[in-house]
């Protein structure tokens, strides 16, 4: 087709139809002095989540369970708020006995003195002994052997 001659609308259409089927967002043909281009207009729809107070006070009160579980606060962890926690010094794994047949360094009821080995949390393949800060007796075990923990979590009670 020269300049002078009319486009042809099957093409169009063709091309049109080509852009739908496969998803993409626009085609362009070239054929001497022709050239067409066939673009569709994609829409995004931003979508902004509340956060969950505006959430929980939008909510009637008869409701509650209308919050979401995955925007509901998180559960304190046992022992965090203790005056004699002893809390992770790192990210790892508690271990409460030196070896899996040995007998565990404490139970509750222990009574330790400062320095005492209390556990050991694996991190990065290094065992890093957690030794009581002060004399007192175990009254809480938070942590099961072999079980992850997280830094600043509490592991025991000192009391």
């Amino acid at each position: 087709m020269a300049k002078n001659e009319p486009f042809d609308p099957d093409l169009v259409r063709e091309l049109a139809k080509m852009v739908a089927e496969t998803d993409l967002t626009e085609i362009e043909v070239e054929k001497g002095d022709l050239r067409i281009r066939v673009a569709r207009k994609i829409e995004t729809v931003a979508v902004q989540v509340a956060p969950p107070a505006a959430i929980a006070a939008a909510a009637p009160a008869a409701a509650p369970a209308a919050v979401p579980a995955a925007l509901a606060p998180a559960p304190a962890k046992a022992g965090a708020g203790h005056p004699g926690a002893v809390p992770s010094p790192m990210v790892g794994t508690a271990y409460l006995r030196p070896s899996p047949e040995a007998k565990p360094f404490i139970e509750i009821g222990t009574k330790v003195q400062a320095g005492d080995k209390l556990l050991l949390v694996e991190a990065m393949k290094t065992f890093n002994e957690i030794v009581a800060p002060r004399a007192g007796t175990v009254t809480a075990i938070f942590v099961e052997d072999g079980m992850p923990v997280e830094y600043g979590e509490a592991l025991l009670v000192l009391e």
